[in-house]
């Protein structure tokens, strides 16, 4: 009885754990929290100021060992051009975890001959390094000689793969895509020696997102409504989320906040309990604020999981803390918070 509930807990909620077990930085909600740059490496100084970011998200509290991720960055431009931009990160999720880092240049271009008028493409590649490690030790029957995929140990690869992604900005009009883990590789840790770990090579992802914000004339308010898409290739799944973004200028800097709904596209067939087969599909409400006080930002996300059966009720919590430095004459005339704090 006890197997089956865990078999059970891995079939309906699989589909919700893998983010936090994709190689390199999960997607989750940081891009709304004045964090483009951790999603999209042609952001890499695409601001009008230089930008350092900090972030802690921590999944259900009342469960042991839950996803959690980590991330520090910071990102700038070198010259008209130029941008670069650095990213350190640590993910968990239960016995898995990875470590790695990026850097990143960017090249942006002027379309318009003016930078100031804001229409400006950009290019960015991400060159990144990273370990990943699966912990056995805890898991029962890894000293179990008669089952030969648990090794009872701590399994460890290392890996490199590339972003390559571009941005589009026209005054109030935003589009990016991006294309994570390029190169096809190999893992090793979850498919030693085993004839489907060549079916399983393709980590890649495909994110693309795009938005407007509406700012009427002599007002303090402005609105951005936004849509992003996110693809895995080799398991076709895919998320879409819709999001609504307020700001509101005020005389120490800024206010802001919204509401985004993500929805999978694809679910996990369950038995409801009275021998009909259900489907769940992957649903989140992430309400989030933010504050820009002078040079720093500070900024919380909280993420609900609008399903039937939930793991934990307790909803997925983010803080992002920031500073911008640099660059504060080199304003964008639009209204484009985004990148023009």
């Amino acid at each position: 009885m006890k197997l089956n509930r865990i078999y059970f807990v891995l079939i309906v909620f699989l589909p919700f754990l893998s983010q936090a077990q994709e190689r390199g930085i999960p997607v989750y909600s940081d891009y709304l929290t004045d964090n483009l740059y951790l999603l999209h490496p042609s952001m890499a100084g695409a601001s009008s100021t230089n930008k350092i970011r900090l972030t802690a998200r921590q999944q259900w509290f009342d469960v042991q060992d839950a996803p959690s991720l980590q991330t520090l960055s910071i990102n700038g431009r070198i010259g008209e051009k130029v941008g670069v931009g650095a990213i350190i990160f640590n993910d968990a999720n239960g016995n898995f975890s990875q470590q790695g880092a990026y850097l990143t240049f960017a090249y942006h271009l002027a379309l318009g001959g003016n930078w100031s008028d804001l229409n400006m493409l950009s290019f960015g590649l991400n060159v990144g390094v990273g370990q990943e490690k699966l912990d056995e030790t805890g898991l029962v029957g890894g000293s179990n000689p008669n089952d030969p995929i648990i090794s009872g140990g701590v399994q460890s690869d290392a890996y490199f793969n590339v972003d390559f992604g571009m941005s589009y900005y026209y005054q109030e009009f935003f589009a990016h895509f991006t294309v994570k883990n390029v190169i096809p590789q190999k893992r090793d840790i979850y498919f030693q020696n085993s004839p489907e770990s060549a079916e399983l090579t393709n980590q890649r992802q495909y994110v693309g997102s795009l938005g407007y914000v509406i700012a009427p004339n002599a007002s303090d308010w402005s609105f951005e409504p936004s849509l992003m898409a996110h693809l895995k290739e080799q398991t076709r799944e895919m998320n879409v989320d819709l999001n609504a973004k307020v700001y509101h200028d005020v005389d120490f800097g800024m206010i802001w906040g919204g509401l985004s709904y993500r929805r999978s596209l694809d679910g996990a067939e369950y038995d409801s309990g009275s021998g009909v087969v259900a489907n769940q599909k992957l649903q989140y409400l992430t309400p989030f604020l933010g504050i820009n006080f002078k040079n720093f930002m500070f900024a919380y996300t909280y993420s609900y999981q609008a399903n039937s059966i939930v793991l934990s009720n307790s909803g997925f919590h983010q803080i992002t803390l920031g500073y911008n430095f640099g660059g504060e004459s080199d304003r964008y005339e639009c209204n484009c918070p985004a990148i023009n704090f």
